[in-house]
Protein backbone atom coordinates (compact mmCIF):
# COMPACT_ATOMS: atom_id res chain seq x y z
CA UNK A 1 0.00 0.00 0.00
CA UNK A 2 1.55 3.53 -1.17
CA UNK A 3 1.34 6.35 1.55
CA UNK A 4 2.76 9.79 1.59
CA UNK A 5 6.43 10.16 1.48
CA UNK A 6 7.02 6.85 -0.36
CA UNK A 7 9.65 7.60 -2.98
CA UNK A 8 11.87 5.88 -5.92
CA UNK A 9 14.63 6.59 -7.87
CA UNK A 10 15.97 5.75 -11.05
CA UNK A 11 19.31 5.95 -12.40
CA UNK A 12 20.46 6.64 -16.24
CA UNK A 13 23.91 7.37 -18.26
CA UNK A 14 22.88 10.52 -21.04
CA UNK A 15 23.17 8.72 -24.43
CA UNK A 16 22.84 10.79 -27.62
CA UNK A 17 19.15 9.57 -27.70
CA UNK A 18 18.51 11.95 -24.78
CA UNK A 19 19.75 15.16 -26.18
CA UNK A 20 18.76 18.35 -26.94
CA UNK A 21 19.87 18.70 -29.93
CA UNK A 22 18.78 14.93 -30.78
CA UNK A 23 15.46 15.48 -29.83
CA UNK A 24 14.73 18.84 -31.34
CA UNK A 25 14.34 20.89 -28.89
CA UNK A 26 17.34 22.80 -28.92
CA UNK A 27 20.89 23.15 -30.60
CA UNK A 28 23.03 21.90 -27.62
CA UNK A 29 24.77 18.49 -27.04
CA UNK A 30 23.30 18.80 -23.49
CA UNK A 31 20.52 16.49 -22.05
CA UNK A 32 17.47 17.54 -22.97
CA UNK A 33 14.39 18.90 -20.95
CA UNK A 34 11.47 16.38 -22.50
CA UNK A 35 14.34 13.79 -21.64
CA UNK A 36 14.23 14.83 -17.75
CA UNK A 37 10.75 15.12 -17.94
CA UNK A 38 10.52 11.43 -19.16
CA UNK A 39 12.97 10.25 -16.59
CA UNK A 40 10.87 12.14 -13.83
CA UNK A 41 7.46 10.60 -14.78
CA UNK A 42 9.49 7.21 -14.90
CA UNK A 43 10.11 7.33 -11.40
CA UNK A 44 6.70 8.37 -10.66
CA UNK A 45 4.93 5.79 -12.37
CA UNK A 46 7.46 2.72 -11.17
CA UNK A 47 6.31 4.13 -7.77
CA UNK A 48 2.74 4.45 -8.26
CA UNK A 49 2.24 0.80 -10.08
CA UNK A 50 3.69 -0.95 -7.07
CA UNK A 51 0.47 0.24 -5.49
CA UNK A 52 -1.86 -0.55 -8.07
CA UNK A 53 -4.40 -3.64 -8.80
CA UNK A 54 -3.94 -5.86 -11.77
CA UNK A 55 -5.25 -3.90 -14.63
CA UNK A 56 -4.80 -0.68 -13.30
CA UNK A 57 -2.26 1.76 -14.50
CA UNK A 58 -1.72 5.70 -14.43
CA UNK A 59 -0.99 8.11 -16.73
CA UNK A 60 0.74 12.00 -16.29
CA UNK A 61 -1.96 14.63 -16.18
CA UNK A 62 0.71 17.06 -15.35
CA UNK A 63 3.94 18.11 -14.90
CA UNK A 64 5.38 21.40 -14.16
CA UNK A 65 9.41 21.42 -13.57
CA UNK A 66 12.46 23.66 -13.72
CA UNK A 67 15.20 22.74 -15.71
CA UNK A 68 18.65 24.51 -13.80
CA UNK A 69 21.69 22.86 -14.53
CA UNK A 70 22.81 21.35 -18.05
CA UNK A 71 24.42 17.68 -17.98
CA UNK A 72 26.52 16.27 -20.60
CA UNK A 73 26.71 12.87 -22.38
CA UNK A 74 28.15 10.33 -20.56
CA UNK A 75 27.07 11.85 -17.63
CA UNK A 76 25.24 9.98 -14.64
CA UNK A 77 21.32 10.92 -13.84
CA UNK A 78 19.33 10.22 -11.20
CA UNK A 79 15.26 11.46 -11.05
CA UNK A 80 13.50 10.61 -7.91
CA UNK A 81 9.81 10.87 -7.46
CA UNK A 82 8.29 10.90 -3.82
CA UNK A 83 4.52 10.83 -3.37
CA UNK A 84 3.48 14.01 -1.96
CA UNK A 85 -0.73 13.48 -1.74
CA UNK A 86 -3.41 11.08 -2.98
CA UNK A 87 -6.88 12.17 -4.09
CA UNK A 88 -9.11 9.32 -5.32
CA UNK A 89 -7.84 8.09 -8.25
CA UNK A 90 -5.00 11.17 -8.18
CA UNK A 91 -1.12 10.99 -6.89
CA UNK A 92 0.86 13.78 -6.99
CA UNK A 93 4.80 13.75 -6.20
CA UNK A 94 7.46 15.99 -5.62
CA UNK A 95 10.29 15.53 -8.58
CA UNK A 96 13.75 16.21 -8.66
CA UNK A 97 16.42 15.10 -11.10
CA UNK A 98 20.23 14.74 -10.36
CA UNK A 99 24.06 14.27 -11.74
CA UNK A 100 26.96 13.97 -10.06
CA UNK A 101 27.61 17.79 -9.56
CA UNK A 102 23.80 18.33 -7.73
CA UNK A 103 20.43 19.06 -8.74
CA UNK A 104 19.45 19.72 -12.34
CA UNK A 105 15.81 20.21 -12.34
CA UNK A 106 12.76 20.59 -9.99
CA UNK A 107 9.09 19.75 -10.09
CA UNK A 108 5.81 18.66 -9.58
CA UNK A 109 4.08 15.70 -11.26
CA UNK A 110 0.25 14.31 -11.29
CA UNK A 111 -0.74 11.10 -12.51
CA UNK A 112 -4.26 9.57 -12.25
CA UNK A 113 -4.69 5.56 -12.20
CA UNK A 114 -6.56 4.53 -14.71
CA UNK A 115 -8.32 0.79 -16.01
CA UNK A 116 -5.88 0.17 -18.59
CA UNK A 117 -7.55 -1.73 -21.06
CA UNK A 118 -10.41 0.72 -20.91
CA UNK A 119 -8.05 4.09 -21.26
CA UNK A 120 -6.04 2.08 -24.35
CA UNK A 121 -9.75 1.76 -26.17
CA UNK A 122 -10.74 4.69 -25.66
CA UNK A 123 -7.61 6.00 -27.27
CA UNK A 124 -7.58 3.51 -29.83
CA UNK A 125 -11.24 4.57 -30.81
CA UNK A 126 -11.11 8.59 -30.17
CA UNK A 127 -10.73 8.56 -34.12
CA UNK A 128 -13.21 6.03 -35.71
CA UNK A 129 -14.99 7.15 -38.31
CA UNK A 130 -18.79 6.19 -38.03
Amino acid sequence: MLKIGDSLEIKETVDETMLAVTMGSGELAVLATPSVVALMENAASTLLKSGLDDGITSVGSEINIEHISPTPVGARVRAKATLTEISGRVFKFSVEAYDNKGLIARGSHTRVSVNADKFQLKADEKFNEI
